[in-house]
């Protein structure tokens, strides 16, 4: 009965993690954080990576804003890990988001998987991403021509996991409940919010933590999706 997929595009297409420790690196030496105090480049992308999912798991529920967001991830790593506030580099946050997007690391076999889905279902992706950052990442990825539509949250004006966004995405899809599925990796945002709305939905758990009791489908990696599809 499934027509339609939806996509989570972060941490599920677009490996973020990935993406986000080759920036880093960089800036760590562009910055020569080592010689501001910061030894180790390793625990500071560890500090950060903490820091940045507990803050996007608050953006996704609306307890933060987008500027709240990007003003304290960094902050908060370099305050965390000894730096003192007149130390910080200002410009660091602007660095990251402007060399972030132009990575072009996907997760395993996702160009494969994409194209053998793509003939046949429709696949559309459905994201909480910061909207310029969304759309950099599709062209410079070459993600674009396998989605025929892009749902931003920023566009939507609410985040997952509210039902408003699953609505418009398969309102624009025109496509009903009943033969469309969402994966994602985040259970909050993708899995819970798509259940709760009525759709089906695959948890996509490439780190393999614990399963919900709740959640009655997951991958480990998409190559997987080929025996689903």
């Amino acid at each position: 009965m499934i027509k339609h997929i939806f996509f989570d595009l972060d941490h599920t297409i677009w490996d973020f993690d990935r993406n986000a420790n080759e920036t880093l690196m960089e800036l760590y030496e562009v910055y020569k954080l080592k010689e501001l105090g910061l030894a180790s480049a390793e625990k500071f992308i560890a500090t950060y990576t903490v820091n940045n999912h507990q803050l996007w798991a608050q953006y996704h529920l609306g307890k933060i804003t987008k500027q709240a967001l990007r003003e304290e991830r960094f902050r908060k790593t370099f305050l965390e890990l000894g730096i003192k506030p007149d130390l910080i580099p200002t410009q660091f946050e602007e660095d990251y988001v402007a060399m972030g997007p132009t990575k072009t690391n996907l997760f395993e076999s996702a160009e494969k998987v994409l194209t053998y889905l793509q003939k046949k279902y429709h696949l559309h992706i459905i994201s909480n991403g910061f909207k310029e950052a969304v759309l950099t990442k599709m062209r410079v990825s070459n993600l674009n021509p396998y989605f025929k539509n892009v749902v931003i949250s920023e566009d939507v004006g609410v985040n997952k996991p509210d039902k408003a966004i699953f609505e418009h995405a398969l309102n624009l899809a025109q496509a009903y409940k009943q033969e469309s599925i969402m994966i994602g990796d985040s259970l909050e945002a993708d899995i819970y919010g798509a259940q709760n709305f009525g759709m089906r939905a695959i948890f996509f758990n490439p780190l393999k933590a614990d399963k919900p009791d709740d959640v009655s489908e997951q991958i480990y990696h998409l190559e997987e999706l080929l025996n689903h599809f």
